[in-house]
Order: C-alpha cells, then structure tokens, then sequence
C-alpha cells in the first residue's frame, strides 16, 4: 500500500490523466455524434454504455503495449511515435475528420459505433499512455494506475469536455506542455529499451535529461514546422 502513496505513482498517475484528456478530446465529439439519432431518453443509456465499453477496450490494448514494449527496440519504436503525437499535438491540421461517423437510431448500433471510433483513434493514447505507466518505478502497478487514470480522465472528457476545450483555447500553454510531456515520456522510454540499456546510463539523473532532451525536441520541432506553415501562409499571399 505504501508503494501507492509514492511520487512515482501519482506523477505516472498525472501523466495518464492529463495524456487522455489532451489526446481524448475527440471522444466526446465522436460520442456525440454516434448517439445524436437515438431517442432522447436513450441518449445517456448510450453515452455510458459506449464510454464504458471504450475504457474495457482501452485497458484491454494498453495490457497488450505494456507487454510488447519489453520486445528489444520496441519502446526506442514507441519513443519516436510519442515525438511524432507531440508535434502533431502541437502543430494541429485544420480538417476535421469526424464528418464519416455516423449516428444510429438504435441504442446498440450507437454503442457499436462509439467502441469501434474509440478504437480507430486511441493507437496515439494507447502509446502514450502505456509509456507513462512505466515511470511508476513498480511494474506490478502499471495496470492499476492505468485504469485509474482512465477512469479518473474520461469522464472529465465526456462530461467536461467543453470546459476543458474552453481552457486549452484560453490556455495554449497546456497544449504546448502536453506536447512536451510526451517528448518527456519518450526520452525516458529510451533509456530503458531492453536493447539499449547496455549502452545507456541507468541512473536517474540520465533519465532525467533524457526526458528533458525529448521535451525540448517537440517543442522545437513544432515551433520550426509552424514557422514554416506561417512562412508559406505569407508567401501565398
């Protein structure tokens, strides 16, 4: 029990939450436009059942990456995606993909709809997220602090999303700091590659400015890709 009560556990368990709603935010428009056919009194029978069945999903595909991620290069693999969701998360397109979604009148069909979106769009949560629970320092709480942080994060998500996009728009820092904190997540995820840890320091120290290194790179990254963007902007005007 004491081992729950540590830095490492709830900053693992920070992390989740934060990774899901910044990643997750589509759930709530994907649920609302999977359930907008149904009968009113039906709404919220299908809003619960659908996030409900997400979240088994999620933990379902989040079990499997913890234990792929002990294959040799396969978190180095991770690392580099974690890099790529972080500039992409920085640096967003202005489509919107969610106009094939569609509703259905019937309560399981919704359902249906919700869990297979929810499963098409999550890959970038699943990586995320399976990296952060490493960094709990036991790996016996991995799937413990996964589920809590799912369960804690995606109602806040599907009940709070507006609140939380209204923030994020007041607020780009924490968009950018989410960013980051993936670029964090994968320069720590690195270090402990079971096919690098032979050529890698292990100390914490190490890990540190390897996260820190992940971090910055994002950061940069997506400040050169939006310099560009804005350059070609004003050329093309």
């Amino acid at each position: 029990m004491e081992e729950f009560l540590t830095p490492h556990f709830w900053f693992a368990v920070g992390q989740i939450i934060m990774i899901d709603i910044l990643l997750g935010g589509d759930n709530a428009v994907v649920i609302a436009l999977a359930c907008r056919q149904l009968p009113a009194q039906q709404r919220t029978q299908g809003i619960l059942w659908g996030t409900a069945g997400a979240i088994i999903l999620r933990v379902i595909l989040i079990f499997f990456a913890l234990t792929l991620l002990a294959i040799p290069f396969l978190k180095f693999v991770g690392a580099v995606l974690l890099i790529w969701i972080g500039v992409k998360l920085l640096t967003p397109d202005e489509e919107d993909d969610h106009g094939n979604i569609q509703g259905s009148d019937k309560l399981w069909g919704a359902v249906k709809t919700v869990i297979i979106a929810d499963l098409v769009m999550s890959i970038d949560n699943v990586i995320a997220i399976a990296g952060a629970a490493q960094t709990s320092g036991n790996a016996d709480h991995q799937m413990p602090l996964v589920i809590f942080g799912l369960l804690v994060s995606i109602p806040i998500i599907v009940w709070g999303s507006q609140l939380v996009l209204k923030l994020m728009d007041r607020f780009p820092l924490i968009i950018t700091i989410g960013g980051m904190l993936l670029g964090w997540i994968a320069g720590t995820m690195v270090q402990t590659d079971p096919a690098l840890v032979a050529y890698i320091p292990q100390d914490k120290m190490f890990g540190y400015g390897l996260g820190v290194a992940g971090a910055l790179l994002v950061l940069g990254l997506g400040k050169f890709i939006l310099s560009r963007r804005k350059a070609a902007s004003d050329a093309a005007a």
